[in-house]
This record gives C-alpha cells, sequence and structure tokens, in this order.
C-alpha cells in the first residue's frame, strides 16, 4: 500500500508541468511565421530527451546516438522513395521499429563495455551506418541524399505545408507530447529509479543481484527508438535527408543541448534545445562571421558556473529562496 502511495505521488502532475505544452501552443499563434524554426526546436528536444534517457539516468556515456536518429530519418526516407509509403504515423512506427532494433542489436554488444572504451564504440558504430549510407546510393541516394520527398495528408486532412510549417509544427508538437508521457512513466516507475540507482552505483545494483545489463539494454533500445522518432520527424517535416543526419555534429550538438539545459532532469531536454537554439540563431543573425565564439563562450561558462545545466542554476535559486523564507 505504501509503496503504491509512493508511485502515486511520482507519477502526479504537477501544475507547471503544464507549461512546455501552454509555450508550445503560444509560439503557433504568436509567432506564425518562424514555425519551421520551431519546428526543428521541437526535433532537436525529442531527439535530446531519448538521449537523456541513456545518458542522464541510466549513466550510459555515448557519443554516436545520431546512429538512432539517422536511421529513423533513412527509414522513412527509403519507404517514400522506394516503396511509395508516405503515410506518416506509420512511418513514425516502421522508423522507430528500425531504430530499435538497431538499439538492441548494438547495446547487446556495445553494453558490455564501459568508460571511454563504450564512449568510442558508440562513436564507431554512428560512423560505420553514415558510411553504409553513403556507399548504398542506389537506396539512399549516398553523399546527395534523397531530396523533393513527400508524405501523405496527416489523418487525411492536414497536408504538410513546405512555406509556412503549420501542420509540420502540430504534428511534431503532438508527437513530441505523446513520446514525452512515455519517457516520464517510464523515469518515475520502479524501472526508471532502478535506472537511476544503476548510474549512481552500478556495483551496488550488482550486489543486490538487480539484472543490471537487462535494464541498461532495455533503456537503450527505447532511448534508440525514440530518437528513431525524431530523426523520421526530421525527415517527414523538411522532405528530404541526406549524411548529415548520422554526422557527429549532430550527435555532440544534442549532447551540448542536454549538458546546457541539465541531464536526468527530465525538462533539461526542453530547455536545453530551445536555449541553444534560440541563442545560436540570434548569434548567426547578429553576428554571421563570428556568431560561434560567442557560443563557445557561453557554454564554457554554463559548464563552469551551472554543475546541471540552466535548471540547476533555476534550483539553486529556489533553494535559496526556501532558505532565506525560513
Amino acid at each position: 500500500m505504501i509503496a503504491a502511495t509512493q508511485l502515486a505521488r511520482r507519477h502526479r502532475f504537477r501544475w507547471w508541468e503544464l507549461l512546455p505544452w501552454v509555450a508550445g501552443i503560444a509560439v503557433f499563434f504568436a509567432f506564425p511565421n518562424y514555425l519551421s524554426f520551431a519546428t526543428q526546436v521541437l526535433i532537436t528536444i525529442l531527439f535530446a530527451l531519448s538521449l537523456d534517457l541513456v545518458l542522464g539516468y541510466a549513466g550510459i556515456v555515448t557519443l554516436g546516438h545520431a546512429a538512432f536518429f539517422g536511421a529513423g530519418a533513412y527509414t522513412v526516407g527509403m519507404l517514400a522513395m522506394h516503396w511509395g509509403w508516405h503515410e506518416p504515423f506509420s512511418g513514425l512506427l516502421a522508423a522507430a521499429l528500425v531504430a530499435a532494433v538497431i538499439g538492441f542489436a548494438s547495446g547487446m554488444v556495445l553494453l558490455r563495455t564501459h568508460g571511454l572504451t563504450l564512449l568510442m564504440l558508440t562513436l564507431c558504430t554512428m560512423t560505420l551506418l553514415e558510411q553504409a549510407a553513403n556507399m548504398s546510393a542506389a537506396w539512399t541516394g549516398g553523399f546527395d541524399g534523397m531530396p523533393g520527398l513527400s508524405f501523405s495528408k496527416i489523418l487525411g486532412l492536414f497536408g504538410f505545408d513546405a512555406l509556412y510549417f503549420r501542420s509540420q509544427y502540430l504534428y511534431a508538437l503532438a508527437t513530441l507530447f505523446l513520446c514525452f508521457v512515455v519517457v516520464r512513466m517510464l523515469v518515475y516507475s520502479s524501472f526508471g529509479q532502478s535506472l537511476t540507482g544503476v548510474r549512481e552505483n552500478l556495483l551496488r545494483m550488482h550486489a543486490i543481484g538487480a539484472p543490471v545489463r537487462t535494464r541498461q539494454v532495455l533503456a537503450y533500445t527505447v532511448s534508440a527508438a525514440l530518437a528513431g522518432v525524431a530523426g523520421a520527424l526530421f525527415t517527414q517535416a523538411n522532405g528530404y535527408v541526406n549524411l548529415a543526419v548520422l554526422g557527429l555534429e549532430r550527435s555532440a550538438g544534442v549532447m551540448i543541448v542536454l549538458i546546457l539545459g541539465g541531464y536526468g532532469r527530465l525538462y533539461g531536454a526542453f530547455v536545453g534545445a530551445t536555449a541553444y537554439m534560440v541563442l545560436e540563431h540570434t548569434l548567426a543573425k547578429a553576428y554571421p562571421t563570428a556568431w560561434q565564439l560567442g557560443l563557445g563562450l557561453t557554454l564554457i561558462a554554463v559548464a563552469l558556473f551551472a554543475r546541471n545545466g540552466v535548471i540547476g542554476i533555476a534550483d539553486s535559486l529556489r533553494r535559496r529562496l526556501e532558505g532565506s523564507a525560513r
């Protein structure tokens, strides 16, 4: 009875958890000319959320998470290009399935290692997939990718708008919400609590008989599926896919996003992706030739003075205010 009560408390929604979704709906009406950019932000949030599940909660350090993003992106691209499979929702499911299979297969092998070895092997996995996509030009378009992809109307009513991105934005927002609900349920479940235990003290979890590797592989597989959905959204929203979806820049970028927002915090992906992409866009517009300098200095400052990103700063301020109130 006590365990059930604690579980219910963990799963209970707080009022402030509605704020990201209210803000997401508000953006649709307040910034109609920026919905293309906002759609990319939502996709990045989902990608970062998938990484947070393995890095922030399970403590699995990876530098090749773009492998699953790219697998999902190429899955819907090839289905549309070669098999005429243009239906969006089934495309997302297919992308999630393919990415999950790759995640499971690679996780069974890679998660036998840890530390720098694991980091390098995840990077190698991503590089191998990138080269496979490059060499399979007949299927993937090689270096040029697959431009000009088209997809069916969402629910048979809302077509993908290449100019204003209205349908793409709402489609991405709804998909992000559903995926977030899944991640939130996992994180606050006993499975999620065990992942946190693995991250905090691996040897102790082994000592109490917990199936550590099984849970790591399962978390890695779910994370890969979510990253595949993010990649599929990228292809469907933009109507193209190329080798950039499998590049190191995408893997490193999403890790920076998570560190900036705060990993292992569930909402760090939201804060980090929004802050990073808005800052990048603003600096690139103001200083076209030196925007990376300002971005780099900002990231250095966050790394030095914010131990757990922007959310960590907010938590510190909240604790100080509560302490002063007492």
